[in-house]
């Protein structure tokens, strides 16, 4: 099964300021307190997101500038189609959505005008490059964890290593099939660090990967579902196969940082620091503002706040990472993200187009190999 190494970058550009008259504050004359008044004569506020956290953070932005927020939880597939059928129909009533798949937003709302982008002017300088067309607000670590009250260090130290036969059946992760941030995660590994996964498996077994797939990532991929991981619907339960306290099999799993608070009622997850290649990936958090909005100001301001470390602190405790690199998480942070937020892979929504469209053939593989 080939995977394109690499495909041209999603053509897509994102104007600052095209939310019509209403929204007077160009990049080069932002002022937030300007942004602000404009703000507060514009109707009440509805915001999207994934996380149960937005309701928290739209009552605290409320409360900072007397302006009338809801956040409403939903899944990534619920917005989409919100966004979609409100836009078609001409009749917006989601202002902002913080939005989870990352590809499917961008083919689904971007490219067809339904949202925009918008970076604040005064924050730019502090959010890298990759993380601005379009905005990225928040990057939510997946993490390869292990039991404490088994080892005292994660007994894995490369990435290869849970395709050999002592790890067979011993990995537990969410279902590719039914996760598509998983396949997108193969296919950011393919497309920009395919390199490190090669130079991992030389590291592991002392020689040169010689596969017929045309990534040395479709080969990890591949030996990896062969040696039959245990694959659950949620990540409640792959975490619970890895740091149930009175769990006596040994698995290694896939699991999301916000598990880690788990370990105050008893679980015992640990991180597996200095992986190789990486101790985890991350899917973005991207944040959009409808076209149809009748409250652009607001919806501006909203963006700007949950950039900042005062509106984003109430996910920051579940291990999400600010794209603004002044925000440091919370100490209290169970995971201990912050000692190994450089051995995290990020994810570069400049490719997400080539994600969407590889989905069912990482899928393919993903099933095919898996039965075997």
């Amino acid at each position: 099964m080939n995977f394109p190494m690499k495909k041209s970058l999603l053509a897509l550009t994102v104007s600052l300021t095209t939310f019509g008259a209403a929204s007077t504050f160009a990049a080069d004359t932002f002022d937030l307190q300007a942004l602000i008044a404009a703000a507060k004569q514009e109707a009440p506020l509805t915001v999207y997101d994934s996380t149960g956290k937005i309701v928290q953070q739209a009552e605290s932005f409320s409360k900072k500038y007397g302006i009338q927020a809801t956040g409403i939880k939903a899944k990534a597939s619920q917005i989409l189609e919100i966004v979609s059928r409100e836009a078609r129909a001409g009749n917006v009533k989601a202002d902002v959505a913080i939005l989870a798949d990352a590809p499917a937003g961008m083919e689904q709302l971007l490219s067809k005008g339904y949202v925009t982008s918008w970076v604040p002017t005064d924050l730019a300088v502090n959010i890298p490059a990759t993380y601005q067309n379009p905005l990225t607000v928040v990057l939510a670590p997946n993490i390869w964890a292990y039991n404490t009250g088994l080892y005292d260090t994660c007994p894995v130290t490369n990435v290869w290593q849970l395709t050999k036969p002592e790890w067979r059946g011993k990995v537990a992760m969410q279902d590719p099939l039914g996760k598509p941030s998983y396949t997108d995660w193969f296919n950011q590994l393919a497309t920009h660090h395919d390199k490190a996964m090669a130079d991992a498996y030389q590291a592991e077994f002392g020689k040169p990967l010689k596969t017929k797939e045309n990534s040395a990532t479709a080969a990890f991929i591949k030996a990896l579902a062969e040696n039959h991981p245990l694959v659950t619907s949620s990540d409640t339960e792959a975490a619970d196969a890895v740091g149930a306290p009175d769990v006596k099999d040994s698995f290694i799993g896939m699991v999301s940082a916000a598990k880690f608070r788990q370990n105050e009622n008893g679980m015992k997850l640990g991180l597996c620091a200095d992986m190789v290649p990486f101790s985890g990936w991350s899917y973005p958090g991207l944040g959009f503002i409808t076209t149809g909005t009748k409250s652009p100001n607001a919806a501006k301001l909203f963006i700007h706040y949950m950039m900042t470390a005062e509106g984003i602190a109430p996910q920051g405790v579940d291990g999400k990472i600010s794209t603004n690199q002044t925000v440091k998480l919370p100490d209290n942070e169970p995971a201990g993200i912050d000692k190994v937020r450089d051995q995290i892979m990020g994810y570069d929504a400049s490719t997400a187009k080539s994600d969407w469209e590889s989905r069912q053939d990482w899928q393919d593989l993903w099933s095919l190999s898996f039965k075997k």
